[in-house]
């Protein structure tokens, strides 16, 4: 089939394609999370996730939640989004992260087990405790940073790679504050931005690598695999004739854990792969297991940025859209408000 023509460069389309493409991603990747990547097979049949499923009722995270519902990946990005919004582009780290406390007993309240990941739990705990987030998420190596920053590049150009990279230090301090988790991040942030401004899945990579190597400066020091190498070395691992034995390889070789250093360059795996299809990218995402919500997320993000929300079923579009009551074009437009004009 051949693909859709790509939204021109900069257009509205593609900033809304990165929050819906986030909300598939993460949708899909609902039931097969905390999965190995056999068990996802043998529950899901031998080609994975091919759409849209409800949870299975001994699901340690997501039990009762039916198909097409997002997890926490939708839910904190688009708090971060308000908040950007409502901070002009700007966040108060301690506000943030008494919005993250906030949100967390909202969720609670709600009977969700799908809260904070460990990262962000134990930095807000230090919070609570008194710690400034200056340097609350001193160990803070997940992904969460990452699975949540898609709306930082949808507001700010990758033109300016050391400023999109500033607002991405800003939005993980409270509790990301490390050269891995910020690096993670800085690459998902710009992929998207790049994406949104014309960029291909493989130009929104070398954006993402060259961002990855400035955020690994940031934040604390930690003993981990380096972001940039690792999302160029997995991408080489792709091909596209071998589609299912490169999706082994992304599980038993990059991995597909909360690390950082595994999951981002996972999703970038992915999506090369599947360039010209984030619909097929969210789904291969959701069919590696492990952190699978986050990676296919994450893919669904800088797809969704490439190829516009027409680069997804327009009936999977409506069933993440009523599912989840979102209603993402008011948030989008008030983040791309916030854009610099490219030059």
């Amino acid at each position: 089939m051949t693909p859709p023509p790509h939204p021109p460069a900069g257009t509205p389309d593609r900033a809304l394609g990165t929050l819906t493409g986030l909300a598939i991603g993460d949708a899909l990747g609902m039931p097969s999370q905390m999965m190995s990547r056999p068990e996802v097979l043998r529950r899901f049949g031998a080609d994975g996730v091919t759409g849209f499923a409800a949870a299975a009722d001994d699901h340690p995270l997501a039990a009762g939640m039916p198909a097409g519902a997002v997890t926490d990946d939708t839910e904190q990005a688009l708090l971060l989004a308000w908040t950007l919004v409502a901070g002009a582009g700007h966040l108060d780290t301690a506000d943030y992260a008494r919005a993250l406390l906030d949100w967390e007993s909202a969720m609670r309240a709600k009977g969700s087990l799908d809260l904070l990941g460990p990262s962000t739990r134990g930095a807000l705990a230090r919070v609570l405790a008194g710690e400034p987030t200056s340097v609350s998420g001193r160990f803070g190596v997940t992904n969460g940073a990452a699975m949540r920053v898609a709306p930082v590049g949808i507001m700010m150009p990758a033109d300016d790679l050391p400023a999109l990279v500033d607002r991405v230090v800003e939005s993980a301090l409270a509790t990301h504050n490390t050269g891995v988790a910020i690096a993670g991040a800085a690459a998902v942030a710009a992929a998207v931005s790049a994406a949104i401004d014309g960029a291909s899945v493989a130009e929104a990579t070398e954006v993402a690598i060259e961002a990855a190597r400035l955020g690994a400066t940031r934040g604390f020091w930690v003993a981990a695999g380096q972001v940039a190498p690792r999302i160029r070395w997995a991408v080489g691992l792709m091909d596209a004739r071998r589609p299912l034995e490169s999706l082994d390889l992304v599980y038993e070789l990059v991995g597909t854990s909360l690390a950082s250093q595994e999951s981002v360059p996972a999703a970038f795996a992915v999506l090369a792969l599947f360039p010209d299809d984030p619909w097929r990218a969210c789904l291969a995402a959701a069919s590696l297991g492990g952190d699978s919500d986050t990676i296919a997320a994450m893919a669904g993000a800088i797809g969704g940025a490439v190829h516009g929300v027409s680069g997804f079923p327009t009936d999977a579009v409506g069933t993440v859209r009523r599912v989840n009551d979102l209603d993402l074009a008011p948030v989008t437009a008030a983040l791309l408000a916030l854009r610099p004009p490219a030059p």
